[in-house]
């Protein structure tokens, strides 16, 4: 197997076995960096520093027991603060921005023996589910490059996807990490909210926002969350038979696209070949609730934490400054309904309220099934085109983008459930396609644990091939100023 095919748990027992040194693995993840670049995956990248930092991970192998990230390189959404690269949120008002102090998350995975691999192109201010950002330029689909990678952490998915860092970080307030993870055919974790520390991170709601990993196994996902979450518990071996998993035909099985109606539907298939109870059940309440949420969380939240964001990082800079910077129309657009809603705090109350009966409706649910977990597809649709940031095309209709993708996926964020994303199949067109688990609140590890088992009982997930033999890609722009100078120093 190639260096660059490694998972962690994989990469640091080649370590351990003195297969490779460190540095020769970050060495050939560098070059690999180099051949996929035209993904666009990245904004800011230290090559030189991440070599020096693996040639004193060698010498620290020498000397002590390695820690469980030793070495591994572990890319960075970009608007998670790092001291070492800018942390920009994708977006100009925030340009060559270097905060005072790592982000608590970031220092966990460096005290952990983490190098820092890079920071990741992302929607603007991770508020759109595209990763189409017109400052930063695209992120580009390591399956087909013509595709969305989805977002918000859209570069945080293309980069593992297409095996330039074992792992990475996201953030995710409504899909953020889970489509991205969907759509590019990787692990995607959602969990509880506060789980982990929330500090360093450019806000967008407080109350949804959650840092999350994206991995190529369910056990490198499950690893990097004892880390973060300070909880050091193996994951318990469950049998598929003693699992019991919800289908909540109504409302996250309508009107899905074949593709994603069939590579579901023989997931589902395999699980309960392979012993897993499914249940047939109905969710329809949670739409009710989690409309009445909307953008009233998001605004009223956003106005009040982006000036103490601020603050805190030492920027004398106002939100109105870093909206009048806002280069993406759909971004733009979003601030502009701000100024028409006027969002009030009854409205925002009045979401807080919702909230309470949505989480309730979960409760409810997975108590009167006796459910584990509930059981869906991540998204209705695989990738889009890249610019078809206002609508896209399902099963013959045009549909608008963003509450299209993220209408599985939104409810379970509003209740601040657990949720993964596993890659569950291709479909006709090649293209990823994810399978969503939801747990109750605060039952992360039970959950990854049976993320694990449903990962075990579906084929492998392939890998993409390499840039130089997709087929599409030919009107794919050339590499921006903000690329040009990551790949620069590749």
């Amino acid at each position: 197997m190639e260096l660059h095919e490694l998972t962690i748990k994989q990469a640091t027992a080649g370590l351990q076995k003195r297969l490779f040194s460190c540095e020769e693995y970050v060495a050939h993840l560098l070059r690999r960096a180099g051949r996929q670049a035209r993904l666009n995956a990245f904004v800011s990248f230290d090559a030189s520093a991440m070599l020096a930092l693996a040639r004193e991970a060698d010498r620290a192998d020498a000397e002590a027991a390695l820690r469980p990230l030793h070495g591994m390189p572990i890319a960075i959404k970009d608007n998670i603060n790092t001291v070492m690269l800018p942390t920009t949120a994708g977006t100009a008002g925030l340009s060559s921005r270097f905060p005072r102090t790592n982000a608590s998350v970031v220092q966990a995975l460096f005290s952990a023996g983490a190098i820092p691999g890079g920071k990741t192109n992302m929607h603007e201010l991770a508020l759109g589910v595209t990763s189409n950002n017109c400052w930063s330029g695209p992120v580009r689909n390591p399956w087909n490059i013509d595709m969305i990678a989805g977002g918000s952490s859209g570069g945080s998915a293309a980069a593992v996807a297409g095996r330039v860092s074992p792992a990475a970080l996201g953030t995710d307030t409504g899909a953020s990490v889970r489509l991205p993870a969907s759509l590019c055919g990787v692990v995607g974790f959602r969990p509880s909210v506060r789980r982990y520390p929330g500090d360093g991170i450019v806000p967008v709601s407080r109350s949804r926002d959650v840092v999350g990993p994206i991995a190529r196994s369910v056990e490198d996902v499950a690893l990097i969350d004892e880390i973060l979450s300070g909880h050091r518990q193996a994951l318990e071996v469950l049998e598929p038979r003693a699992i019991r998993l919800g289908v909540p035909r109504a409302p996250f099985f309508q009107g899905l696209d074949s593709n994603v109606q069939t590579v579901i539907e023989a997931a589902l298939s395999a699980l309960a070949g392979a012993g897993v109870q499914l249940v047939e059940i109905s969710l329809g309440s949670v739409n009710l609730w989690n409309q009445k949420i909307g953008l009233a969380a998001v605004l009223h939240e956003m106005a009040r934490d982006m000036p103490h964001y601020l603050n805190e990082c030492g920027y004398d800079l106002s939100l109105e400054e870093i909206v009048a910077g806002i280069s993406s129309p759909d971004v733009a657009h979003l601030f502009a309904q701000r100024r028409e809603l006027e969002i009030s705090g009854n409205a925002y109350h009045a979401a807080l309220d919702a909230r309470v009966h949505l989480q309730a409706a979960y409760a409810e649910c997975f108590s009167a099934h006796r459910l584990d977990a509930i059981v869906f597809p991540t998204a209705p649709m695989p990738a889009s085109r890249v610019g078809e940031d206002h609508s896209v095309l399902l099963n013959g209709r045009r549909v608008p983008t963003f509450p299209t993708y993220i209408r599985n996926t939104d409810p379970g964020s509003n209740a601040g459930i657990p949720g993964i994303s596993l890659p569950a199949g291709l479909a006709s067109t090649g293209l990823p396609i994810g399978l969503e688990l939801d747990g109750p609140s605060c039952g992360d590890r039970r959950l990854l644990a049976i993320a694990a088992m449903v990962e075990r009982a579906l084929p492998p997930a392939p890998s993409p091939p390499d840039l130089d033999q997709l087929q599409g890609g030919r009107d794919a722009p050339e590499l921006n100023q903000h690329s040009l100078r990551a790949a620069a120093t590749l």
